[in-house]
């Protein structure tokens, strides 16, 4: 005999479920996309800094 529970279709995910759903994917592409972009900052030290970062001080001033 099989649990009941086994095959028992679900039923359809509510609007709050859809939108909780859709914000944590949103959540996680956004994560992915600033990953990339600090490993790319990361990998070219000599681009240059984005607005309102402040000077880098190890850097000789001329």
């Amino acid at each position: 005999m099989s649990a009941p529970d086994a095959q028992a279709p679900k039923p359809p995910p509510s609007a709050a479920e859809q939108r909780e759903a859709r914000l944590a994917a949103a959540l996680r592409e956004n994560l992915r996309r600033r990953k990339t972009q600090a490993r790319a900052r990361a990998e070219s030290p000599d681009a240059p800094a984005p607005p309102g970062s402040t000077p880098d001080q190890t850097k000789a001033q001329p």
